[in-house]
């Protein structure tokens, strides 16, 4: 069994029974729980839930349009068949300064990469889209906000903060899509990739997503080992990975949960 699937379980099986039921901006109200963390590491296996069918490669080109293209143009994750921010997408076609707008706004990775190369041991190594000035300008401020980076011994380390994770669709999404991340600024850095820890300040199951979950917690005892990460080994710039270069070996799974994402 995955440890992706023990951890996820444990926080959603613990929503469940002691969470707090509230509304919220969505209007589809929520059982919450305050500060929840899970923690990888990703030399000994790769987080992605079996329990459920994940989709991998959208969670991947996600991960890339934002940090790689640093794009708020929802059109050109729609170029790649992609069509998870559709819902916020505004007339002009964007999110506003949002998301990948904020990276490269301040020219964030291009940093990162230099530091991480040329000052490993820089304690300032942060990422943050939560730009002050900018969040009105936004169609959905961001949830998973920052990341924080550290390299102890040759392995690269992220700790990433997420203000508010939807269990049911975004946080499986987002445990996934953050550990490709690392794996490929380690690849670029010359790095191996280390500890992920995940921080969900509210982590919430939205109402009607609860039995859909209570079905997936059902399926515990038949969850199955984590897949294998495959990632072209002769990319050595962060750049210039494109969604085919980056797969998994044996991800087995125990089928679709279909939920309504709460916009």
């Amino acid at each position: 069994m995955s440890t992706a699937d023990t951890q996820y379980l444990n926080i959603v099986e613990n929503i469940l029974a002691r969470g707090y039921y509230a509304n919220n901006r969505t209007g589809v109200p929520t059982y919450k729980l305050p500060h929840q963390i899970m923690q990888f590491d990703l030399a000994e296996e790769f987080p992605i839930l079996t329990t459920k069918f994940v989709a991998f490669k959208t969670a991947v080109k996600e991960i890339l349009w934002i940090w790689q293209l640093q794009s708020n143009d929802v059109r050109e994750l729609q170029k790649m068949n992609c069509h998870v921010w559709d819902e916020w997408m505004r007339p002009d076609g964007t999110i506003g300064k949002a998301y990948g707008y904020q990276i490269r706004k301040y020219k964030q990775v291009d940093k990162l990469l230099d530091m991480l190369r040329n000052d490993p041991q820089n304690r300032r190594m942060i990422v943050s889209l939560w730009n002050i000035e900018d969040l009105p300008d936004m169609a959905l401020q961001p949830c998973a906000f920052q990341t924080l980076w550290d390299v102890t011994d040759g392995r690269l380390n992220c700790m990433l903060i997420q203000r508010s994770g939807d269990m049911g669709l975004g946080v499986p999404f987002n445990m996934t899509q953050y550990a490709v991340l690392i794996h490929l600024i380690a690849q670029s850095v010359g790095l191996q990739p280390g500890l992920f820890t995940h921080v969900i300040n509210n982590a919430h199951i939205y109402e009607n997503h609860v039995e859909a979950l209570k079905t997936q917690l059902a399926r515990r005892g038949e969850a199955m080992d984590a897949p294998k990460l495959v990632i072209a080994k002769d990319i050595t710039d962060f750049y210039a990975f494109t969604p085919d270069d980056i797969a998994l070996d044996n991800y087995r799974h125990l089928g679709k949960l279909p939920m309504e994402v709460a916009v």
